[in-house]
């Protein structure tokens, strides 16, 4: 499935666990987007006020308990850090998975060198959340500048893979807010797809694009 046009008519609250680039890239775009944006870290919130209000003008720093009743939260730490999370905070909520499993960085992880998708591992230790694997094969740096409004032919692409339908409408609803498409992977397992390594990780795709490559990933039909 692909969703188009405008399926956000009010403003979501988006909290962002996670204050790096690809964090705040998202925090700038969503803020544009007219979004309520709160970004949290592992810090007090006092210590990342001054980042948030110079990098994510718009944006609320709070602590990472008051990311709670966001609408969607974006997790967006280094791989490794996964672990460090307080799950808590994510419980019962639509949370968005960004992170990229790269050993030269995150070290060999035994749980991301085969077998189940990244998302997959990650969504077992969150617990309770309605898990999104999404904007994790877009650079950060490209986030801003790709963006085009809806109906463009040459519009770029996202895939979003999930187990919960609802979840999945409402992310595609906010990357197509962010200006992309938003093209359904199929389950969470379908991450595998747009993990580091893979052709659609590596490079920019329309919708028609990118369902092809799902399709010869075996996720997809071609006519879907």
């Amino acid at each position: 499935m692909q969703w188009r046009g405008s399926f956000v008519t009010q403003q979501l609250s988006i909290g962002i666990l996670g204050a790096g680039r690809v964090g705040t890239a998202i925090g700038r775009q969503a803020v544009r987007a007219g979004h309520q944006v709160r970004i949290a870290t592992g810090k007090p919130a006092g210590q990342i006020q001054l980042l948030t209000e110079v990098i994510v003008p718009g944006a609320e720093a709070v602590d990472a308990p008051d990311l709670r009743g966001s609408d969607i939260i974006v997790v967006a730490v280094p791989l490794h850090k996964y672990r460090s999370i307080d799950t808590a905070v994510l419980t019962g909520h639509v949370v968005i998975d960004t992170m990229n499993y790269w050993s030269p960085v995150d070290g060999v992880l035994d749980e991301f060198e085969s077998g189940p998708s990244t998302s997959e591992v990650v969504a077992d230790f969150f617990g309770e959340v309605l898990l999104v694997k999404t904007l994790n094969h877009i650079g950060y740096h490209d986030l801003e500048v790709d963006a085009l409004p809806a109906g463009t032919p040459t519009r770029r692409a996202l895939a979003l893979a999930a187990d919960d339908e609802e979840a999945k409408q409402l992310v595609a609803a906010f990357i197509d807010s962010l200006g992309y498409d938003a093209v359904d992977a199929g389950p969470l397992a379908a991450g595998h797809a747009l993990e580091n390594g893979t052709e659609i990780f590596a490079g920019r795709h329309t919708a028609d694009q990118l369902r092809q490559l799902l399709a010869e990933y075996g996720r997809v039909p071609v006519s879907v």
